[in-house]
């Protein structure tokens, strides 16, 4: 939802549709592709997209990102957690008691560093997977553009919190759920004055088993209820 709180101009976009995460080995690397089709819902109509991300991870333990064709930040991979743990890792999650400090990059791109706490979830199922969750929670300071309106710029402050499920017998993402708030200043071009805005950004994604997927490789973008707020904001071009 983006709302301008000076005259309660209210802007909404939802996304639902699937995604397909794709596993391959690669020399000592493993490549991580998902393609994702989804439907976007805007005031000005729907239209059918797609999007693509590939990511490596290599040898070094680290992800590297190869393909980025994803503007509205929905794949699995372009999320602020890793869609893989290493053992090491996944153990500390297991184990994880009261509240334990972490940064991240914002799940919007650029070099905002949110910092807040993880903190032990509600495990259980997903999909057949056992799945241990981690609840998440930071915030930090916004500063440039938003994605996909280059003449709107905010400043302000940005909170993140959601949670993050991951199998036990893979170490993989099986599910994530995340809503990110931006309070901000924003201006667009035209006439020098700024007015406050409130952005709500909701991601809901969860594995789901394809036909010929008994590992349950295949990821399925969610839609939230409205009646949640589930809508992914942006403004509205004015």
């Amino acid at each position: 939802m983006y709302r301008i709180e000076s005259n309660t101009t209210v802007s909404r976009i939802s996304y639902a549709g699937t995604e397909r995460l794709s596993i391959h080995r690669e020399g000592k690397a493993l490549r991580f592709e998902a393609a994702a089709r989804y439907t976007r819902d805007s005031p000005g109509g729907k239209s059918s997209a797609k999007a693509l991300f590939v990511q490596m991870l290599l040898p070094t333990g680290s992800f590297e990102d190869r393909i980025d064709n994803d503007p509205d930040f929905l794949t699995i991979l372009n999320q602020p957690f890793a869609v893989e743990l290493d053992a090491a890792t996944l153990h500390d999650i297991r184990n994880l008691h009261g509240r334990l400090p972490f940064a991240a990059t914002s799940p919007l791109g650029g070099a905002t560093v949110l910092r807040g706490f993880l903190r032990p979830g509600t495990n259980g199922p997903i999909n057949g997977h056992q799945a241990v969750a981690v609840r998440f929670e930071a915030e930090g300071p916004m500063s440039g553009a938003l994605p996909g309106h280059a003449d709107a710029t905010v400043s302000g402050n940005m909170r993140m919190d959601g949670t993050a499920y991951y199998a036990l017998d893979d170490a993989i993402l099986r599910a994530l759920s995340v809503t990110l708030t931006i309070n901000a200043q924003l201006q667009e071009n035209g006439p020098p004055a700024s007015v406050p805005v409130r952005i709500v950004y909701r991601r809901s994604i969860r594995a789901a088993a394809g036909e010929n997927d008994p590992h349950g490789t295949t990821k399925r973008l969610l839609r939230v209820p409205p009646a949640t707020g589930g809508e992914t904001a942006a403004p509205s071009v004015r």
